[in-house]
């Protein structure tokens, strides 16, 4: 191993603006100074160390005159300056001068102080030098029998580590170490041990796990998680062993630590499918996301429920446990109650779809009573959206349903409001049984209503779906209940002249002076009137929002009386009564035009509502039997064409779901038989532990290594070019937040280089975490040398530097060879996710910064060129795919992605064909990004700039 890839196990923080300070003036303060004056230049010897110096002169001065010292903090950092100092010569010898040390380190294992003792044998885990332990072996062995458990459980640590490094030294280690277990009673040293024989001596581990497997659940919690540890192994590597320690999981189950429950739990799930052993771990895995208080804990276990459920031989199990894992609602934090609400939607059932639906029923009652608070409105809006798909796929709850969430119209938050009409206006044109309730319902709540949105669509459905002469009556009733009197513009004068009281007069305020933008002085005066204007609430709902200028209402008003008149005309055949309701709309209609052209209401209507209230006026007049069909038949066929598309798309996206889900076997695939097969067969298969290891040590060449784009060569960057006395070339693996540099160093020249250093700096959301030590480089030798840098957002970073060295002999200044910039890819952070298109229409609307990239590409096909930028930027696209399809020369598509560190990426695809410059002609348009932070905004333009164009192969 080179210098570079040494394990580090001390990691110290250094003030970079001092002054290093000279190697006499340290020297002075180690030999002669006070105690204090010697630890602050051990301090500094032991950072200059860090930073590359040698400092060989000082190593017999700190023996003569510091070593000796009884002082705890000085035995601190001499434990900290011994790990980090070279004990070699250059020929790998050992130094004479350790021999010194290897006695002083003698006398500290025989040290009556027990830290003295448990923080030395705590060191010697961390040395690689056997000529250095060997004398220290009979202490070591000594300091198993302490009376003080800090120092056993080290101890057995430091023998661990020395059997494990060279086991000549102590080949009666594992012996040695089971003796000491049987007769050990503190946990922490029973469970150092254990750990010891588990990977020293697994046999021995076993013996002693036989012997005491009915008092594991009586353990601490830190030997019962070895236990569970062991345990998996064994059963992983020999599965005959499986019914000799089952049941030793399931007690651990009930233990009273999470992290045992937890692990136990996936323990069990991987040694057996059986039904009950998924229930009880299904229940334990409920049982600590219900006490765990924490919600990254409670995140993570909800994941490993959604695993199990992954596996369809699972889902019936853990479907006659939905009330239990609805028991997780009560927790405050909305990402918690979001998975949980979808975990209970995808197990839910006939079976159990009763009982579902009461709990969510309870918990909209419950957001009623809640103070006010954005969670509480996402929230609300979960708990409509799930009870939504419920009595979609299951429509024999609607009814009970609908009566509860009908009171969500006249809520004030409009996004739960907007939920809940879509349902309705789904549930009314699929369940003709619903029907009258649904309508009923509507009706009561209609003049409640606060959101003009929410008033629009409901006077939508009611017009739609009365078709009764009573039911037509009691809209018109509702309607002219809800505009106030007519005519409206004689009216509001009225109210207006009715109010004004001598002393209320218009009042003009004096001038003042504004200043403008420009720095220049405008006057103003206002014409202000002190009269305290009517209050809204006294006007009725519809009233009210004519008069505050909301004309697109007016225009959904006047389609709704229309489909009332016509409706009624075909029902009542008395021609005196047909005329006098087609009259009552047409009033309506015509005094709203009337508002809107009067300066009454705060803005005036638009020319769009004006053609709209206009048409249906002329279509009522008319009456023709061809208005007549658009208005009453081809609306609701719309409508109908939309929701059966939009359910295929479910039916269809769920058949994706089963289908990756469903295990699929081959009629003549062979069968295996987990007791007969071969011990080398069954080690094939995955560790779940070696796997968690190499996770978070960011190792997942397993992975790579299965998927050939992502091979390690197309991601080395070159860094120097061959000519260039030092060759440079680095490989990046991103790993999450961790970016690792293993940078290839070649000295091409035909002399020694010395303190061949890589210096690094970043550009945008990047910081070095460590500076990499100097290193000497032989003629035509090569080393790796790795560094480590954080990423903080998503955005492009730049990591430049160069490589500077000491030619060997040469009386000239260091040499620099410069680098080529390494750009991170923001590819590496983002990950295609999806959003309901209110959300997108809401996160457009707030997201500030905006990146317009023109098109400008090779591919000609509107399609492919949709396909290309999807593959290229791991986005998602939300429109739908019968939206795509077909050819009118224009697409215009949504995409949405999520980075990794929660930052939201949307862009708008607006792209045409330009047909008049022939058929192979590339495609033209723009296309527009949004984001929240404006480093995610133009490094995702920069991306799609760089991969428009398709390169040919």
């Amino acid at each position: 191993m080179t210098a570079a890839e040494n394990v580090c196990y001390t990691l110290i923080n250094v003030q970079t603006d001092s002054e290093p300070p000279s190697e006499i003036s340290l020297k002075a303060d180690l030999e002669k100074g006070e105690i204090k004056a010697k630890t602050e230049a051990l301090k500094k010897v032991i950072i200059m160390i860090l930073n590359g110096e040698k400092l060989p002169g000082l190593l017999m001065t700190i023996i003569r005159f510091v070593l000796p010292l009884q002082d705890h903090t000085i035995k601190k950092l001499l434990l900290v300056f011994w790990e980090i100092v070279p004990k070699t010569t250059p020929d790998g010898k050992l130094l004479q001068e350790m021999i010194l040390v290897c006695d002083a380190y003698r006398k500290d294992l025989q040290h009556p102080n027990e830290f003295i003792r448990g923080s030395t044998l705590r060191f010697l885990c961390k040395l690689k030098e056997a000529e250095l332990l060997e004398p220290l072996m009979p202490a070591i062995r000594a300091c198993l029998e302490h009376r003080h458990s800090y120092v056993r459980r080290n101890a057995v640590l430091a023998v661990y580590t020395i059997y494990r490094n060279f086991e000549n030294l102590i080949p009666d280690a594992p012996e040695l170490i089971h003796d000491f277990l049987v007769n050990e009673k503190d946990a922490s040293c029973k469970r150092n041990a254990f750990m010891m024989l588990i990977h020293a001596d697994q046999d021995r581990a076993l013996d002693y796990l036989s012997t005491c497997i009915d008092q594991v659940h009586t353990f601490g919690d830190i030997l019962q998680l070895v236990i569970v540890e062991l345990i998996y192994k064994v059963c992983h590597a020999n599965p005959s062993e499986r019914a000799r320690f089952i049941r030793c999981i399931y007690n651990l189950l009930q233990s009273s630590s999470p992290a045992v429950k937890y692990e136990a739990a996936g323990t069990l799930v991987t040694l057996s499918s059986a039904p009950t052993a998924i229930k009880a771990a299904a229940q334990c895995y409920i049982d600590l996301i219900i006490k765990e208080s924490d919600n990254n804990v409670k995140l993570i276990v909800l994941d490993r429920l959604v695993e199990l459920k992954e596996n369809p031989t699972h889902d019936r199990v853990l479907q006659d446990l939905v009330m239990d894992i609805l028991r997780v609602l009560a927790t405050p934090d909305l990402e918690v109650r979001k998975k949980t609400l979808q975990l209970a939607l995808d197990l839910v059932s006939s079976r159990n779809v009763e009982e579902l639906v009461i709990v969510l029923k309870k918990e909209v009652i419950k957001t009623n009573n809640v103070t006010e608070h954005e969670d509480t409105d996402k929230y609300r809006q979960l708990l409509v959206r799930t009870l939504h798909s419920c009595s979609v796929r299951f429509p024999d709850m609607a009814a009970n349903v609908i009566p509860v969430l009908m009171e969500f119209l006249s809520d004030t938050n409009e996004a739960a409001a907007t939920n809940v009409l879509e349902f309705i206006r789904e549930a009314i044109q699929r369940f003709d049984g619903l029907r009258p309730l649904v309508f009923e319902k509507l009706l009561e709540v209609f003049h409640s209503i606060k959101a003009v949105k929410i008033f629009r669509g409901a006077l939508w459905i009611l017009g739609e779906y009365c078709c009764t002469k009573e039911d037509i009556q009691s809209v018109m009733t509702e309607i002219r209940r809800s505009l106030g009197e007519i005519p409206i513009v004689e009216n509001e004068l009225k109210r207006e002249l009715g109010e004004i009281k001598p002393e209320d007069e218009a009042t003009v305020t004096p001038a003042q002076k504004l200043v403008t933008e420009m720095g220049t002085y405008v006057t103003q005066s206002a014409l202000v009137s002190t009269r305290p204007t009517k209050k809204d609430e006294d006007r009725p709902p519809l009233r009210g929002f004519l008069m505050d200028g909301d004309f697109y209402v007016a225009a959904a008003l006047a389609t709704t009386l229309t489909k009332l008149a016509l409706r009624y005309v075909s029902i009542i055949p008395d021609k005196r009564k047909q005329n006098s309701f087609v009259a009552e709309a047409m009033l309506i209609m015509a005094s709203v035009l009337h508002l809107g052209k009067s300066s009454l209401a705060k803005k005036p209507i638009t020319d769009d509502d004006v053609d709209r209230i206009s048409l249906c006026i002329k279509v009522l007049s008319e009456c023709s039997p061809l208005m007549d069909d658009i208005f009453n038949k081809e609306c609701r066929s719309s409508l109908s064409h939309m929701l059966t598309v939009k359910l295929e798309e479910e039916k269809l996206s769920q058949k994706k779901e089963s289908e990756k889900r469903s295990v699929t076997v081959q009629a003549d695939d062979p069968l295996t038989f987990m007791q007969l097969t071969a011990k080398s067969e069954t080690a094939s298969k995955e560790d779940q532990f070696q796997l968690s290891l190499l996770a978070a040590m960011g190792n997942t060449q397993r992975k790579e290594a299965t998927d050939p784009s992502a091979s390690k060569l197309n991601k080395v960057t070159q860094l120097t070019g061959f000519s260039d006395p030092v060759y440079a070339e680095a490989y990046v693996h991103v790993n999450q937040y961790d970016i690792v540099l293993d940078v290839l160093v070649v000295n091409q020249t035909s002399d020694t280089l010395q303190n061949c250093t890589l210096e690094l700096a970043t550009l945008g959301d990047l910081k070095l975490v460590e500076k990499p030590s100097p290193l000497t480089l032989a003629p035509h030798d090569f080393t790796n040398i790795k560094a480590n840098v954080k990423v903080a957002s998503t955005e492009n970073g730049i990591i430049f530097g160069n490589i500077v060295y000491d030619v060997s002999g040469a009386a000239s200044d260091r040499n620099c060879v410069v680098l080529s910039d390494i750009h991170i890819d923001i590819m590496d952070y983002i990950q295609s996710a999806s959003c309901t298109d209110a959300e997108f229409r809401q996160m457009w609307a707030e997201f500030e910064w905006e990146n317009k990239v023109t098109v400008n590409t090779n591919i000609a096909d509107l399609y492919e060129y949709l396909q290309h930028i999807l593959s290229s930027t791991n986005m998602r696209c939300l429109t739908p795919e019968k939206a795509l399809s077909g050819f009118c020369g224009f697409m215009a598509a949504n995409l949405y992605a999520r980075s990794i560190f929660g930052e939201d990426a949307l862009a708008n695809v607006s792209i045409e064909k330009p047909v008049h410059l022939g058929p192979d002609a590339p495609v033209s348009g723009h296309i527009r990004i949004r984001a929240k932070s404006q480093g995610m905004a133009l490094s995702l333009g920069d991306k799609i700039n760089l991969s428009q164009k398709k390169i040919s192969i």
